[in-house]
């Protein structure tokens, strides 16, 4: 069983800004000189703003049905520090573009109205279950990435690692909440699993489906199939997807929560070195 979260671990929307003019734009494969790679890493980024938008959007669907006041603060800084990953997103977002990704579709207003037509078919639970699931994706990711230094030690732009370090550490820090506002407003178990079942289906076609749509549109990639082929069979064996879906699938046992993995030990170390006293990125903070 979940533990009762202490007040202290309210999540903290921090107002923090990122220094990505410093960044060497003809440097474009930005992550180990890797295309694969960089290509996927853009395209996560392309897809977090109006991703994170949807995420509040569909708390803020049954906020009024939240009635326990510690929930509710949770949920506040749940909203907040999604709305200010959206923002550093967006900026580093416009760099890539310039770089020569082709993700600015993923935030563009066509895309943008097709999220919202969605959201007003879908049942606001069945929203909000697609929420709570889609933050366990981002939960994993986010406990892979700090605590592996096979990760951490990925050669890549100093500025775009504190960006995903500070994202990811926020995704630990209110992990449980879209599933605990569903718990809440009475989501049930059955729709709970249903809905991770669909998404979690789709996951890979969908991951090699939108990484192949952008390295075909890269001149350098489709020069350079045996190259491409080589880098992608790396990432796709390599410490971001080992093991990735048997974590994934942790979320469809009945009773789980998300704070049965227990990541605090994570949480103090990374807050401590991002945001402690000489912390990493107190310089950053507005």
């Amino acid at each position: 069983m979940a533990s009762t979260l202490p007040a202290t671990s309210y999540p903290k929307a921090r107002r923090i800004k990122f220094r990505f003019d410093q960044h060497d734009s003809n440097d474009k494969y930005f992550v180990d000189g890797d295309m694969v790679f960089s290509h996927f890493v853009a395209g996560l980024s392309g897809g977090f703003p109006p991703g994170e938008e949807s995420f509040i959007r569909s708390v803020r669907r049954v906020a009024e049905q939240v009635t326990d006041p510690v929930l509710r603060k949770r949920v506040t800084g749940f909203v907040g520090q999604e709305a200010m990953h959206g923002q550093e997103h967006r900026r580093l977002n416009d760099k890539l573009v310039e770089m020569g990704y082709p993700i600015e579709w993923m935030d563009s207003e066509p895309q943008k109205e097709r999220f919202l037509r969605l959201e007003e078919r879908l049942p606001a639970p069945v929203h909000l279950a697609m929420t709570a699931a889609a933050e366990h994706f981002t939960a994993v990711l986010a406990e892979r990435v700090l605590s592996s230094d096979e990760i951490q030690n990925i050669p890549a732009s100093p500025e775009f690692w504190s960006l995903l370090n500070w994202h990811a550490l926020e995704e630990l820090e209110h992990k449980s909440v879209a599933f605990d506002v569903f718990r809440a407003v009475g989501g049930s178990e059955r729709m709970r699993i249903g809905v991770m079942a669909a998404m979690y289906s789709i996951t890979l076609p969908f991951t090699y489906g939108s990484l192949a749509v952008s390295l075909a549109r890269d001149p350098v990639a489709r020069r350079q199939p045996a190259r491409v082929a080589r880098e992608a069979y790396q990432l796709f064996t390599g410490p971001i997807f080992r093991g990735l879906m048997a974590e994934l699938a942790k979320y469809m046992r009945p009773g789980f929560h998300p704070d049965d993995i227990d990541t605090n030990a994570l949480l103090i170390q990374w807050q401590q070195q991002l945001f402690g006293k000489d912390g990493a990125l107190v310089d950053h903070l507005k």
